[in-house]
């Protein structure tokens, strides 16, 4: 059962967590960037093992993604409770360029796994906002403040300003309190209030090995803070062989009376401060709190792999295998299912109009920002298969289907089905994009035209083999020969100058550049952890 809480919490692609309390039960909210349905939130009694319980961002009514750029669109969750509410606090990332248009929203919910209904507008002034909600019943927004002006710094400090929830608008004048400290840009900033002091959590040092925590205090929301004697409060900028790189965003949570635990965001690289193909994941850390400051209980600022289980779960098994097959005879998808930039439940997505079977409708090129039909789950191991069945009849070589490796959409590999005009045959073949530089990974491979087919992707850590077979035979046939994946991280593609911070998926996908008319259908997809990694 093991006496240990084995890092990450939450596995694969689940950055800038939220965590929050109510009664018994414990939620964690994640950025899901371009991916929809928008924002996961699980739910725990014991903080060892997460279930997802809901993505409150379905439609496009509630939010629109299409036209955004990679890794922007859903940044930084918040999630707290108040007036019988669950508050949810989102920032729809538009642009990225001098200008920063970063829309801020409210969703409220009284059931976590109810409708959150339509977004309120809050503002368009910086990113990762939170709510805190002071104990005299006042309403705060608390978010950095981003300045375009050339001649001025981009990160122009903190600013809070109160929220009426009877008139559900923000009220007075916006307050800038806080300047930040040497690490540079604070992000993610959030409040806690213990013992007559306001604590400042945050977010510094970017998002790459530099990233960091900081705690600044005040005995008056508004200031002034000072900061904490333990600083930063988390990093492993100085610890390059921690496996828990990264390590930064943070949020507290009160297990029990003097019992604190954090949430935090880390990357497991592949090699030391090499690329992480996982993505940004999700950490508990164990604090204590000595003369009035808060630190990690292992008395650094660096994370633990292994933490003391909190006291509600010492008894509990902690669940490791996040493998799964799922058999497309249900009227519902799994929750480990996104869809990109588009809702999951839409025409072009159908467990109907084939039963016993998933039809993808293609549509836009893989390439396109806007209305593409490709699903995908988060890689949440280094050493996977992912395998389905496929029938496809392309009547051109636009019509395009198959299996993908995705990042975004400037880098994936996909091993599609397509028809060749000129020899007049259907054919499998793998082509690659790293950085927008496109090429075959693989030789055309003719196959019979009505047979399905099984595709099939080996991941091992760096590596990918891929392969396909007819449902009848009992081997695989490889398609090209193993290639370097590891480029398909936050990592390598920020070395050519793009952004990037989202995670690794697997997936299904089907284009029509000719008609919007064709389909594919798919009977099953599975993933399935290949061997148990070295913890």
């Amino acid at each position: 059962m093991g006496k240990k809480l084995v890092n990450p919490v939450l596995r694969g692609f689940h950055p800038d967590a939220s965590i929050l309390k109510v009664g018994l039960d414990y939620y964690m909210a994640t950025s899901t960037f371009e991916w929809m349905p928008g924002i996961d939130i699980y739910h725990s009694r014991d903080l060892v093992n997460w279930r997802h319980v809901a993505s409150p961002i379905q439609t496009c009514f509630q939010l629109d993604f299409k036209g955004n750029y990679n890794s922007g669109s859903l940044w930084a969750p918040h999630l707290s409770y108040s007036e019988g509410y669950f508050w949810l606090v989102v920032t729809d990332v538009k642009t990225n360029t001098a200008f920063k248009d970063t829309l801020n929203y409210l969703f409220v919910s009284k059931d976590i796994t109810g409708d959150w209904g339509e977004p309120l507008f809050l503002h368009a002034s910086g990113f990762d906002p939170a709510f805190f909600h002071d104990d005299d019943g006042k309403h705060y927004l608390v978010s950095m403040l981003y300045d375009h002006r050339l001649d001025y710094e981009r990160f122009s400090g903190l600013v809070m300003q109160e929220f009426d929830w009877h008139k559900k608008e923000l009220v007075g004048k916006r307050q800038r309190f806080f300047k930040g400290t040497d690490l540079g840009v604070c992000e993610g900033p959030q409040l806690v209030k213990k013992d007559g002091w306001y604590y400042l959590l945050a977010a510094a040092g970017g998002t790459g090995y530099s990233h960091a925590a900081t705690v600044s205090r005040s005995k008056y929301l508004e200031g002034p803070y000072e900061l904490s004697p333990w600083h930063p409060f988390l990093t492993t900028k100085d610890d390059p062989d921690n496996p828990l790189q990264k390590s930064g965003h943070a949020c507290f949570i009160e297990v029990q009376a003097d019992e604190w635990y954090i949430a935090h965001i880390c990357s497991r690289p592949l090699q030391k401060r090499g690329n992480c193909p996982l993505g940004r994941e999700t950490s508990l850390q164990k604090i204590v709190w000595e003369n009035g400051w808060p630190h990690l209980a292992n008395g650094s600022h660096h994370p633990d792999l292994y933490v003391e289980k909190p006291s509600i779960a010492k008894q509990i098994a902690q669940k490791m295998d996040f493998s799964e097959t799922v058999r497309f005879t249900n009227q519902d998808l799994p929750a480990s299912f996104k869809s990109l930039r588009m809702p999951i439940n839409r025409p072009e997505i159908s467990l109907t109009d084939c039963p016993g079977h998933l039809r993808l409708y293609g549509r836009q090129s893989i390439s396109s920002l806007h209305e593409q039909t490709l699903l995908a789950r988060r890689w949440q191991h280094f050493n996977f298969i992912a395998e389905t069945e496929m029938v496809f009849q392309p009547a051109n070589f636009q019509q395009m289907a198959g299996l993908v490796l995705f990042y975004d959409t400037d880098n994936w590999v996909y091993l599609h089905v397509s028809f060749d005009d000129n020899q007049e045959k259907k054919y499998i073949q793998l082509e690659e994009n790293f950085q927008n530089k496109f090429h075959y990974a693989s030789d055309r491979i003719y196959i019979e035209k009505e047979t399905p087919l099984i595709l099939r992707v080996e991941v091992t850590k760096e590596v990918a083999q891929f392969s396909f077979k007819y449902p009848e035979k009992q081997s695989f046939q490889l398609v090209g020969s193993k290639l370097r994946i590891d480029g398909l991280s936050d990592d390598a593609i920020k070395s050519g100058g793009k952004l990037a911070f989202t995670g690794e998926m697997v997936g299904i996908c089907a284009q029509d550049m000719y008609d919007h008319k064709s389909h594919a259908d798919f009977s099953y997809f599975s993933y399935l952890e290949k061997h148990r990694e070295k913890e």
